[in-house]
C-alpha cells in the first residue's frame, strides 16, 4: 500500500525521470549513428577521388605510356589507399576495394604493354568500386 501511495505521490517526478532517460538514450544513438554516416560519406568521398586519381594514370598508362602520368608505381599508391580507407565503409565496398587490389597487381603491366584485356579488368574493377560507394552512401539513414 505504501509503495502504490508513493508512486502516486511521484508519479511526475517517475514519468519525467522516463523521459529524461528515454531522450537520453535516444539522442545518444542518433549521435553515434550521424557520426557513423559521416565516417561513411568522408570516406567514401575520398575514395572516390583516389578512384578518379587512378583512372588517370589507367588512361595515361594505356593510351599514352610515354607519360609520367600513367606510371604504374604511382597507381600503387592510389589502389592502396583506396583499399585501406575501405576499411571505415561497409563490407561490399571493402569487398571490390580488394578485388580491385587484385586486379591491379595482375593487370598493371598490362597496361604498359597496351593489353586490351588488362584495361578492361582494372576499368572493370574501378567501376565497381565506384557504383559500389554511391549505393553505400545512397543507403545512409
Amino acid at each position: 500500500m505504501v509503495i502504490i501511495e508513493q508512486l502516486r505521490t511521484n508519479a511526475v517526478a517517475i514519468i519525467s525521470l522516463i523521459v529524461a532517460l528515454s531522450g537520453l538514450g535516444y539522442n545518444t544513438w542518433r549521435n553515434e549513428s550521424t557520426e557513423s554516416n559521416k565516417n561513411i560519406r568522408d570516406a567514401g568521398f575520398f575514395m572516390m577521388q583516389e578512384l578518379t586519381e587512378l583512372q588517370e594514370v589507367v588512361l595515361y598508362a594505356r593510351f599514352d605510356s610515354g607519360d609520367d602520368r600513367g606510371d604504374i608505381k604511382s597507381g600503387w599508391s592510389h589502389v592502396l589507399a583506396v583499399k585501406d580507407i575501405s576499411y571505415a565503409m561497409p563490407e561490399l565496398v571493402q569487398q571490390d576495394a580488394f578485388a580491385l587490389s587484385i586486379a591491379w597487381q595482375q593487370n598493371a603491366r598490362g597496361l604498359a604493354s597496351n593489353q586490351d584485356e588488362s584495361y578492361q579488368q582494372i576499368d572493370q574493377a574501378i567501376d565497381l568500386v565506384k557504383k559500389q560507394i554511391v549505393t553505400a552512401i545512397n543507403e545512409l539513414e
